[in-house]
């Protein structure tokens, strides 16, 4: 039997992979348009291409560093040789997806803008099926990384389920190492452009949103790619693998002493991840819509996909946990139903808070009457607010999922399985969740590329519509992966508990025996000065990432008023912006910031750890899984909706395009930018990276506080 649940696991892979080739073919066949739309389309692309050659040059760099000090660590017995490949293969992977789907999107960015000439629904389906591709492209590539490695490490190699999850844990490091380099840099760069465009464009000169007057407006179609394209694949990537290796690691941990069950608790959640694959694929083709614009209807035509997607994994979740796991553990079943029900209503809560066919978001663009800063401040509160539901929906999940898996206080790997299972549910229709996400920078694109083609006023109609509501789609996908990042975040904790204890046990010395390995009260002093740490690692993160894209967009804001000033004829439309210059600006300015930030995540639980020991580490943890959730949700529901209220506004309400009020809500909508695409998104790579950077020094650690 463990042989056909290996095949199953790969075939579901290359099920991904397939009809992800399906998909780029398919959005490949359509036309580009005219030869405006096709050169405009190629100066974004060659953008894209150039920052991120750079980025990963830079990223190339640390992952050498990071290869030689885990293979130290590996020669001197603190690692298996196995973890700096796993390292290094989980970051390939990581960036591949995000290129794969950058790729697409600088592909189909035109193409969609061309089929919007001919209607609505046709716009929807080219930008809908690049999404996929990356979607698709991001589990497909997970689950062929995750496959691989647990089939060299099972047949090839030999090692037992233990060693199996403690390798695998690593290239989840790498993952969400790339997944951070990606995010923050890709962040920094697509809000910097925005908020130069926007501040000088909109703002000072009153020009339309993408008007090839402004110098910026490539450098801000380019950043819709790396940073919410290239940026996000990595990132899902990331959030995908850690889900569903730390759920393995933690089926170990649950069935210690039976081999044969730990072998099927690893498998289940990557059978889940390919069923999930299958349902996805199913759920696309229900993907449509009319020609009305209406935020609504829009909106159900891609939740009937996500919705019958959730269904079908929801039905197919049973027999596999039953068959599976057997029948005395069935209940588990309702761990992975806590985890998918729960995605769905915090993706509602998040689309209640950012769609402006609510109240929060209509009230919020109401509050431009009265000026920039009330609809500020409204929007903080707003953000504030939306933090109570998804605590709310996250702490109840976890409550079933631990207490129907068999968990208990005294002995609570069952219970901590069952959470980890519930992450895995939430996730296992990342394929169409993810396509429902990245098909919103296309649209994106694709109004950039209307504008600027002079295209058909209906055209551009018909692609802010899809843009809006790529923006609370895009909302609705940082919910649900900031929700499996607590999740997942939840099992790397404990995952990091049973390594410590795990060390100990092996170091079969007197101080070993002595350590108490579950005294992590906080009324423990280590663990409380921990705690408060980990409370302030998101706060400083988000201070260090949004003080950069502040300076990057500085001088952003200053190239374009000198290039508005001194290009004669440029505001008359008889001259030509330097748009290279501003795309230049953004490359150096990003790359440049991203290092301090990603490597502050690697150091900080390193440090914590030689300093504090493993009680510090567990402390800090904590405090950054609780403090980062609700510093993620807070940024983006805010940002989401400063976002959307420009757009209701534009659309004709409060005074329209050009008004007071529309300035109002484009400064709310700037300080929202790096809210909802740089910090916010960011934290969740965070909290999940300090879990696996410490799983992967905990032998260091130990080592030092034990043995000296």
């Amino acid at each position: 039997m463990d042989i056909y649940l290996v095949i199953a696991i790969f075939v579901g892979a290359l099920l991904a992979l397939g009809f992800a080739v399906i998909m780029a073919k398919r959005v490949l066949g359509f036309d580009e348009g005219t030869d405006k739309m096709k050169k405009i389309s190629a100066s974004i692309r060659s953008g894209a291409n150039a920052y991120l050659k750079r980025q990963y040059t830079i990223v190339l760099i640390f992952f050498a560093v990071m290869f030689v000090i885990l293979g130290a660590m590996a020669i001197f017995g603190l690692l298996t040789p196995y973890v700096p490949f796993a390292f290094a293969t989980g970051g390939f992977f990581s960036g591949l997806s995000g290129f794969v789907g950058m790729k697409i999107a600088t592909a189909a960015n035109a193409r969609t803008a061309n089929a919007c000439r001919t209607g609505l629904n046709k716009g929807l389906r080219v930008a809908f099926s690049a999404g996929s591709v990356m979607g698709f492209t991001v589990v497909g590539l997970g689950l062929l990384d995750i496959s691989i490695w647990f089939t060299l490490l099972k047949y090839a190699f030999g090692l037992d389920p233990a060693g199996i999850t403690s390798a695998m844990l690593t290239f989840g490091m790498g993952a969400s190492s790339m997944a951070l380099f990606a995010r923050v840099g890709g962040g920094i760069f697509t809000k910097a452009a925005d908020v130069g465009a926007d501040l000088v464009g909109k703002v000072e000169a009153g020009i339309p949103e993408d008007d090839p007057r402004n110098p910026a407006v490539i450098a801000d179609n380019v950043g819709d790619n790396v940073g919410d394209v290239a940026g996000m694949g990595a990132d899902l990537y990331e959030s995908y693998v850690g889900s569903v290796i730390s759920c393995a690691a933690l089926g170990v941990a649950a069935f210690t002493g039976n081999g044969d069950m730990q072998f099927k608790a690893m498998a289940v959640p990557m059978i889940m991840a390919a069923l999930g694959i299958l349902c996805s694929i199913i759920g696309t083709f229900f993907v449509r819509t009319g020609e009305k614009t209406e935020q609504k209807l829009l909106l159900k035509a891609l939740s009937r996909g996500t919705n019958l997607a959730a269904i079908l994994i929801a039905v197919l979740a049973f027999p596999l946990i039953y068959f599976i796991l057997g029948a005395e553990n069935w209940k588990m079943y309702f761990a992975v139903l806590a985890g998918l029900l729960a995605g769905v209503l915090i993706g509602k809560a998040t689309e209640y808070f950012t769609s402006d066919t609510y109240k929060p978001t209509k009230n919020l663009a109401a509050k431009s009457e009265t000026g920039s800063a009330t609809i500020i401040i409204g929007g903080l509160g707003l953000g504030m607010l939306s933090t109570a539901i998804p605590i709310i929906i996250v702490g109840i999940a976890v409550l079933v999922a631990f207490f129907v898996s068999g968990g208990s206080i005294q002995s609570p790997n069952m219970g901590l399985y069952g959470i980890a299972l519930a992450a895995v549910g939430m996730l296992s229709t990342l394929g169409i969740t993810l396509a429902t996400d990245a098909y919103g920078p296309v649209a994106d694109n694709a109004g950039g590329i209307a504008e600027m083609s002079g295209l058909e006023h209906e055209v551009r109609e018909r692609t802010d519509a899809l843009d809006s509501l790529g923006n609370t789609t895009a909302a609705t996908g940082k919910g649900f992966a900031i929700g499996s990042a607590a999740l997942t975040a939840l099992a790397l904790i404990a995952s990091y508990i049973e390594k410590v204890k795990e060390v100990g046990a092996a170091a079969n010395v007197e101080a070993a025996a002595k350590a108490d390995f579950s005294s992590f009260s906080v009324m423990n002093p280590l663990v409380l000065i921990g705690l408060f740490i980990g409370a302030c690692l998101p706060f400083v993160f988000a201070a260090l990432t949004m003080d950069a894209v502040g300076r990057a967009a500085q001088s952003v804001v200053i190239e374009v008023r000198r290039q508005f000033k001194n290009i004669k004829g440029l505001m008359e439309g008889k001259a030509d912006p330097d748009y290279a210059k501003c795309v230049d600006m953004c490359s150096r300015s990003s790359l440049k910031e991203m290092i301090l930030p990603t490597v502050i995540a690697i150091v900080v639980p390193v440090v914590v750890g030689l300093v504090l020991g493993f009680y510090g580490v567990v402390g800090m943890l904590a405090g950054a899984t609780a403090s980062g959730f609700l510093m993620a949700i807070f940024m983006s529901n805010s940002g989401g909706a400063w976002d959307n209220a420009k757009k209701y506004i534009e659309a004709g309400n409060h005074g329209g395009k050009g008004s007071d009020q529309h300035k109002a809500a484009v400064v709310g909508d700037t300080v929202g930018d790096p809210f909802k695409d740089t910090s916010g998104p960011s934290i969740n790579i965070l909290i999940k990276l300090l879990s696996m950077v410490s799983i992967v020094f905990a032998a260091l650690v130990v080592q030092v506080h034990l043995f000296g």
